[in-house]
């Protein structure tokens, strides 16, 4: 964020590693089949969405666009106390799939010469990456967005996760987290792996990447998200929202069953209402709210080279293999995910999991074709059958 009836489980404690996206890749990558069948009039893709509130999603929202034009669709509650219907319209937690404006921003300032890929972090937060085996002077930038420094995910902190990933979560939910606090956690762990040696999914990666976006700008980076992004492209429900621990409307509650960092997909249990939280807990990693709508106009813009040069561009689809439980088979550019679908359509896109949020975002490379839903519950599945319902007509 498997095989196309089964979710991989994911770490999502907080904030998904690919969550949706990666956790589906198993099942979407393999042996191309006949020629894509696109679900032209939607009716496949309702029809898994309505599955999959059947099978315990609380509710879904979702938007296409193609050829034909733009097309939205909602299903289930998005109130469970209250019965109200899920919105077509609802803004949500996006969670990791803000990693991918993040990296766009620190791509723009490449393309601007101020900063350079592969640049080492030390360079830019000298003495910040450092500890049990960690260094800062060994890590490049392009490192951290394809996840490959092997920097220990914050997330991953048994301490952290019992926090906030389990009802321990109301003691500690409107918490104000600073970024050189989460990495701090991180240094208290060995690294994962040495820098370029493996893929590792990790959360920390992008919390520090939006420290170096401020050390090279002199402005948090959700300013400078705003300003490159958001304003430009008229992404209304989108917002980088800092301390606030509240959703702007229209929006649904948000549920989590907070059974710790591995979800598997089990819907029983107490659910919990996880609405409101301090999105600082997730920072550059994750905390970002959007639309469905907002995020298939930034994919789309971004594929068809809207937001960056051709050779940024070119460099943020250079990908590696995704390895391991959060990866599952597909493959991982600088803040972008690849995927080939079953029958053979290859997908662009990221997706995320917070407290009561699972969400994914996939465009095909010419942006003309695109799809993005989010689940007002985190312990679901099925996301894999409607992107198959979508993309490929089955």
């Amino acid at each position: 964020m498997a095989v196309p009836t089964r979710l991989t489980p994911v770490r999502t404690g907080f904030v998904g590693a690919v969550v949706a996206a990666a956790a589906v890749a198993g099942a979407l990558t393999g042996p191309a089949a006949a020629a894509p069948r696109t679900d032209r009039d939607h009716h496949r893709t309702r029809a898994a969405i309505e599955a999959a509130v059947r099978a315990g999603v609380p509710g879904v929202t979702a938007h296409a666009h193609d050829r034909r034009g733009p097309w939205s669709a909602a299903a289930g509650v998005g109130d469970l106390r209250a019965g109200t219907p899920r919105g077509e319209h609802d803004r949500f937690r996006a969670a990791s799939i803000t990693k991918t404006f993040v990296a766009t921003v620190v791509l723009q300032l490449e393309a601007e010469g101020r900063l350079d890929l592969d640049d080492k972090v030390g360079t830019w937060l000298p003495g910040v990456i450092e500890g049990n085996g960690h260094d800062g002077d060994e890590i490049s930038v392009r490192q951290l967005l394809n996840h490959t420094s092997g920097i220990y995910d914050y997330s991953a902190d048994p301490d952290f996760d019992r926090r906030l990933a389990t009802p321990e979560f109301y003691a500690h939910r409107y918490r104000t987290w600073e970024p050189d606090e989460l990495v701090a956690i991180a240094m208290r762990h060995e690294p994962d792996a040495a820098p370029g040696r493996d893929w590792n999914y990790s959360n920390t990666n992008y919390v520090v990447a939006g420290m170096i976006v401020e050390k090279v700008t002199g402005r948090p980076y959700g300013d400078e998200i705003r300003d490159r992004i958001i304003n430009p492209l008229r992404l209304r429900a989108t917002s980088v929202p800092g301390t606030t621990p509240t959703l702007p409307r229209p929006a649904s509650r948000a549920y989590s069953k907070l059974s710790g960092s591995k979800l598997s997909g089990d819907a029983t249990g107490k659910t919990y209402d996880v609405t409101e939280l301090n999105p600082t807990m997730a920072g550059a990693a994750g905390e970002m709210i959007s639309d469905a709508a907002d995020l298939n106009r930034f994919y789309a813009a971004l594929l068809r080279g809207a937001l960056l040069p051709a050779q940024q561009l070119a460099a943020m689809k250079k990908t590696v293999l995704a390895k391991g439980e959060e990866g599952a088979g597909g493959r991982y550019g600088l803040g972008l995910l690849r995927l080939e679908l079953p029958c053979g359509t290859v997908v662009w896109g990221h997706g995320g999991g917070i407290h009561g949020s699972l969400s994914l975002a996939l465009t095909t490379a010419d942006g003309r074709h695109a799809l993005a839903l989010n689940y007002n519950g985190d312990w679901s599945r099925g996301q894999d059958r409607i992107l198959n319902a979508e993309f490929c007509g089955a």
